[in-house]
């Protein structure tokens, strides 16, 4: 990871004295993982979701305008670096045909997107014996690939 980072800095000046970012891969599985990093390398995927719930339960900061995070596949192998834009607090229930397109995954349909996240965010849930709601809030933070 620290040879990615380093390549990269050589290669856009700007970011030399910037301190390495996390790394993290998208989804709970890796097909879905290694799929969502090829989309954020082909710029088709440029935005993600998690729950607040989930920043709540790790202690985790959310995310802010200007971060930087290295994307890697489901092995942690470096993908991709990404910077956030905008950073939203959405109920799952107000999510937009437009965001869930932004986002990237399978169809790009809202139909889609509501599928694939209550089914994610139930999994991250279940061991905690609770469950989504309509009325939970999602972190859509909204991100372009730079590398």
């Amino acid at each position: 990871m620290t040879a990615y980072w380093k390549e990269f800095q050589e290669e856009n000046v700007e970011y030399k004295n910037t301190t390495q970012p996390q790394s993290f891969y998208f989804c709970d599985n890796k097909k879905e993982a290694d799929e969502c990093a090829d989309l954020v390398v082909k710029k088709i995927k440029q935005a993600t979701s998690p729950s607040v719930w989930w920043f709540e339960k790790n202690k985790e900061e959310l995310p802010k305008v200007g971060d930087l995070a290295i994307v890697t596949d489901w092995n942690g192998n470096p993908k991709a670096i990404i910077r956030t834009k905008k950073v939203e607090i959405v109920k799952y229930k107000d999510i937009t045909p437009e965001y869930a397109q932004l986002e990237g995954e399978g169809d790009k349909t809202l139909e889609y997107w509501k599928k694939a996240h209550w089914n994610y965010y139930q999994n991250e849930m279940k061991e905690f014996n609770e469950f989504p709601t309509e009325n939970m809030e999602i972190v859509c933070e909204h991100f372009e690939t730079i590398w």
